[in-house]
Order: C-alpha cells, then structure tokens, then sequence
C-alpha cells in the first residue's frame, strides 16, 4: 500500500519529511506499507508550502493518482482554504475512493471535499505528527491503510449521529462561504490552540450566531490548549464559554471530545459510521 504525503498548507520542513521515511521504513521494513512524498512538498512562497497553483496542482495530481491508496496531510499551518475550490472540482473517481487525513488547516479542504460527497475523510494525526509520536503514527496509520477505530474520538462508539472535527478558527471561517458543507443532524466536534479566550467568545459568538450551524445534532469541545493570556483574566473557562453559546444559540451542548493539537489527538471520521 502506498500512501501519498502532500502539503496543501504552509512551509514544510525537510528534515520532517525525512523522519517520517525513516519511520516507516522502520515500520514496515517489507514495504508493504509506504509513503511516497510528493516532489514539491518543500517549495516555499513567502508563508507557503509553494504558490496556490503549485499546492493545487500537488494535491490534485496526488488526489487523482490510481498508484497511490490514501492521502496524508503533510501538515496544518495556513493555506488550504486558498487552494480548495481550486481542486475539488477536479478530483475524480479514484480520488473518491482514497482515504484522507489531517486537521487543522486540512479542515478547510476536507470541508468543501465533504461538500462534494467525499466519504473517506477523517480528522486526525497529520504526517508531520508521527514522527513526533509512534502511538499517533499507529492510529492515524489505522485509518489510512484500513479505515479501522484504533483509538476513534470514543464518544463516537455509543453515539451513531453523523459527526465531524474541526479546528474552531477554521470552522468558524468557513461559515457562510464556499466551502461551508451542511452539518445538519451532525454531532460537531471542535477544538483550539493558541488563542485568547476572548477571542475563543469571539468566534464562539459567530459560529453559534449562523442558522446553518443551529441545525446541528450538538457540540463538542475538544482541548483548548496554549491558552495566550488575557489582562485582565477572561473570567471563564474555554467549557464555559461554549456551554454559554450553546445554551443562548439552542444548541445542545454534548460534553467534551479526545481531539486537539497535541499528541492525544483521536481519529474523527467525517459522517455517518459504518
């Protein structure tokens, strides 16, 4: 099985690249299990990973390729968004037979793909994450070669509702343009890194303002970690914030999610389970 490694994002470092074939050598020195690099995952244009047109015509020539089984988001950053419209329009059969993984900027792609019918999309470990750490490597590998629940979100095991993960900032962005799928009757799970609480409220605020995302089944919260700091002190918790949201929107507040921008971060298949 071969899986493709593709940067649809921002600049992408090749001593990462690297380690990660290493570690899948390592892995699986018979090779059955391999991934292929694509040969402009380390171009550079200004913030990233190459220009729009490159990173397009990277993911679609990867996307479309029959040699290749699945699709493994090299990183996150910022850049995706740009390059979606772009490229979904243009992915064809065999694209839709691949499984795809990532999170975080990924989001924004796997969205508009999810849009287009798209079933084999999870959020989860992206390929600059396993080298970091061999137990996400394992569970993101389990959906990429065999669509199995190694170490799946777990409240999705006693839960059959359709369901997805975002990122909040990418899902809150996302609203109202383009790339927006319709998330009516799903569980959402969302998560965050690097942001005031303010303005988690902020984005809180906005997301829990738009009619579409009032159709949702409920929402999870995942880990908000790297919290920058407010002055003065925000007054709430990242839970409490959305628990706020949520009761003042109507939409029901599910509990917590085993998603996040950390090394713990559970596997999210996109829809309906099975």
């Amino acid at each position: 099985m071969k899986i493709g490694i593709v940067n649809a994002s921002s600049r992408f470092d090749p001593a990462r690249g690297e380690a990660i074939e290493a570690f899948m050598a390592q892995r699986f020195p018979d090779r059955s299990v391999s991934v292929v690099l694509h040969p402009s995952l380390y171009s550079k244009h200004g913030h990233f990973g190459g220009d729009d047109a490159s990173r397009a015509r990277a993911f679609i020539e990867f996307a479309n390729d029959p040699r290749l089984d699945a699709i493994w988001f090299a990183r996150g950053g910022y850049g995706s968004c740009r390059i979606a419209e772009a490229v979904v329009p243009r992915l064809n059969d065999v694209a839709r037979k691949k499984r795809y993984l990532g999170y975080s900027d990924a989001g924004s792609m796997m969205a508009l793909m999810y849009k287009a019918g798209f079933t084999g999309l999870a959020h989860g470990p992206m390929a600059s994450d396993a080298v970091r750490d061999p137990a996400a490597a394992e569970r993101a590998l389990a959906w990429l070669t065999r669509g199995e629940a190694l170490e799946w979100e777990p409240s999705l095991a006693a839960d059959p509702r359709p369901a997805v993960a975002f990122n909040l900032t990418i899902l809150d962005q996302l609203v109202g343009t383009a790339l927006e799928p319709d998330l009516s009757g799903h569980v959402v799970m969302i998560e965050e890194v690097s942001e005031a609480l303010y303005r988690v409220d902020r984005m809180m605020f906005h997301l829990t303002g738009q009619a579409s995302i009032r159709r949702i089944a409920g929402l999870r919260l995942g880990r908000v970690s790297d919290v920058t700091p407010n002055d003065p002190e925000f007054g709430l918790t990242a839970e409490e914030i959305v628990r706020y949201w949520c009761d003042r929107s109507g939409i029901a507040y599910l509990g917590t999610a085993d998603i996040g921008h950390d090394r713990m971060n559970k596997v999210v298949p996109f829809g309906p389970r099975g």
